[in-house]
């Protein structure tokens, strides 16, 4: 049996992160990882691909709007084979690169599944075949997650797909039936609409991006509506059938009961942490559902086992991952008694991007968060249709958002709808790290005409300038 200092179960995003900063640190570190693939869900079947696709769908609308610009070009169709087939050399690209990196030699690689049979001692089922066992001072939790599958009369039965073969598809369904309201749903409506499929969107709470201030979901329903994506939201799926030639889904709103029909049905209902078959229950690492539950130096309920990325939340996004695993290396060091700065996670931050068209972004704190936790709040909003710069690139929809604690000024959060706004929110998180003020940001040049002044008008109304 090896023993390790350093244990990672996981080689994605997070995972990759806590090995990386471990062997910095001095830690002997072995990363285990079972998928068919190296580099994890951003790299293989999220992040990256998504936005590959995603460009060429903006592309493709650019075209189709170019008489807007005076500009005529002729009308040709997408070729989805070569859309897919771009994104595949793309993808490769990046996935070798990552696993280069896990195969440099900085640390041991094994390929196989974990399984926790005592605190210190992981079994592994090689992927080869056969059964290795590993022993560990200390450990990282870093399996990510999986599509969640909900419980919905009929969805089982019924063909349909997830992101994960949406993003394979090389022939446009005529019309797709997309059930969820969250960043992937979103995402993939445009993507399909943009290229030219009849897209309906059914939501079950009472705006898409729940999670955000209910303008921020009401601007992008907007948005979709003009484009003539169908959005249904605070439904209620009743029944879900294939008939010869299209899947039906029954919903109700407010007691009414209507249905939708399409060649293709897409279920973006989101996802759940990676934990099950990790043992982590029998040795007694505490989990909310499947979610492994954590303080803010990614460590468990057992002092020498952290968690990084999806299967901790609370975020399932790359940076906050990477973030997570760093943390829990730096901790998993000085558990060890070795010399490590006392770095924790802030989710002050905070950083969350749906790149639909229009984009939305948040960070720090919504406005509804704020006012949860006893802030005194004053917001101030400035809207696309009325700035320069978006006005001459025909991207109208949209606003952005500032709030910020009524007496001081200090700003608590930002959100953006429209052109570019996850390029855009990334201005109000420099403000929140350096606790900057309303005033201060009304103060500092921005270049005319850009899409970055927009946030000069909500600050220069928080500041009374």
């Amino acid at each position: 049996m090896k023993t390790f200092d350093f244990v990672v179960v996981g080689g994605g995003s997070g995972g990759y992160a806590a090995a990386r900063t471990g062997v910095v640190l001095g830690l002997k570190t072995v990363v285990i990882e079972g998928g068919d693939e190296l580099g994890g869900l951003c790299i293989l079947r999220g992040c990256m691909p998504s936005k590959t696709l995603i460009e060429s769908a903006n592309r493709f609308r650019t075209i189709r709007r170019a008489s807007e610009f005076g500009l005529y070009v002729g009308r040709g169709a997408p070729d989805l084979r070569a859309i897919v087939a771009r994104k595949r050399l793309l993808i490769k690209e990046f996935a070798d690169y990552r696993a280069g990196q896990l195969t440099d030699g900085r640390f041991e690689l094994i390929r196989g599944w974990a399984r926790f049979i005592s605190p210190h001692d992981i079994e592994v089922v090689l992927r080869d075949g056969g059964n290795e066992r590993v022993r560990g001072r200390t450990f990282v939790i870093a399996t990510g997650s999986r599509h969640f599958k909900p419980a919905i009369p009929g969805l089982e039965k019924t063909p349909h797909l997830t992101s994960d073969e949406a993003l394979e598809l090389e022939e446009l369904p005529e019309s797709l039936v997309v059930l969820g309201g969250g960043a992937v749903a979103l995402e993939m409506a445009h993507y399909f609409d943009a290229l030219g499929s009849r897209v309906v969107l059914i939501q079950r709470s009472a705006h898409v991006l729940s999670a955000f201030d209910s303008d921020i979901g009401l601007a992008i329903e907007t948005a979709f509506r003009a484009r003539g994506i169908q959005v249904e939201t605070g439904t209620l799926i009743e029944n879900i059938q294939q008939s010869a030639a299209t899947i039906r889904v029954k919903y109700s709103q407010a007691g009414q009961s209507s249905e939708v029909e399409a060649k293709a049905l897409l279920s973006a209902l989101g996802r759940r942490p990676a934990t099950a078959g990790l043992g982590l229950d029998q040795i007694g690492v505490n989990l909310n559902g499947h979610r492994v539950m954590v303080d803010d130096s990614q460590r468990t309920s057992l002092p020498h086992i952290f968690a990084a990325g999806d299967v901790c939340g609370p975020d399932e996004v790359v940076h906050v991952a990477v973030q997570q695993g760093e943390i829990a290396a730096i901790q998993a060091a000085r558990t060890l008694g070795l010399s490590a700065p006392d770095r924790r996670m802030d989710f002050r931050l905070r950083l969350f991007a749906a790149f639909c068209e229009p984009q939305a972004a948040v960070v720090g704190l919504s406005e509804e968060e704020a006012l949860r936790r006893g802030f005194s709040v004053r917001s101030a909003t400035y809207p696309f249709n009325d700035h320069g710069k978006s006005i001459v690139a025909g991207e109208k929809h949209g606003f952005v958002k500032l709030v910020a604690e009524k007496e001081t000024g200090r700003i608590l959060g930002g959100a953006a709808v429209g052109p570019e706004a996850a390029e855009l929110i990334h201005e109000i998180c420099v403000a929140l790290y350096f606790n900057a003020t309303a005033a201060d940001l009304a103060k500092i040049p921005h270049y005319h005409p850009t899409l970055s002044e927009i946030w000069t008008y909500p600050a220069e109304e928080i500041a009374e300038i």
